[in-house]
């Protein structure tokens, strides 16, 4: 029988503290909770710290990403991703704002939610609308996915490979088109971490 299990791209970020600790031990506790959701050992990236976005809105980040094989349907795991955050104590008071753990699905497998014309409406949305709207569904692949360092830079630590569906481009070939700058801007942290 083929395995039907997905693998599923999820990234961690975290600039504040939780009731798990500071940033990165928040980002690590969620790392061992998101580890449980996989069906085999999960890939888990290094950290890395990441100026806030918008620029001043909060201290640095510290962004990881993860791998993981799963069964779930995509709307399950996201439940999942979110009884994480809220054990972590999250609150989804502003868009954008600082954030005791934040974990994003980023993609699952090769699947395009809900279809590929609302993707390209939310991927081309200009920056302006970003802040003021947000889907009422599951985007995936996460349409802000090719625009982000702090999310490509940390999964080229764990699916260097994978390939966007509509893109068809890899983490890889989407990371070396962004700006020098850009990637500049997300520092790895001390190397102490295992796959």
């Amino acid at each position: 029988m083929r395995d039907m299990s997905h693998i599923a791209l999820i990234a961690l970020g975290s600039n504040e503290k939780s009731i798990f600790g500071d940033a990165k031990e928040t980002v690590q506790k969620a790392m061992l909770a998101v580890a449980k959701l996989s069906d085999h050992a999960a890939k888990r990236s290094g950290f890395f710290a990441t100026p806030a976005f918008p620029a001043g809105s909060g201290p640095d980040f510290v962004n990881a990403a993860m791998a993981i094989s799963t069964m779930l349907s995509p709307h399950e795991l996201l439940d999942h991703l979110h009884q994480i955050e809220a054990a972590a104590g999250r609150t989804r008071a502003r868009r954008w704002g600082q954030r005791t753990l934040d974990l994003d699905l980023i993609a699952v497998g090769d699947i395009v939610l809900p279809d590929p014309q609302t993707h390209q409406t939310w991927r081309d949305l200009p920056i302006e609308d970003q802040l003021r709207v947000s889907p009422d569904d599951l985007i995936l692949p996460h349409p802000r996915l090719q625009d982000r360092a702090f999310v490509l830079v940390p999964m080229l630590d764990v699916a260097p490979d994978w390939r966007h569906p509509l893109l068809d481009r890899s983490i890889a070939e989407i990371c070396a088109t962004l700006p020098h700058a850009m990637r500049a801007e997300v520092t790895r942290l001390g190397t102490a971490h295992n796959h």
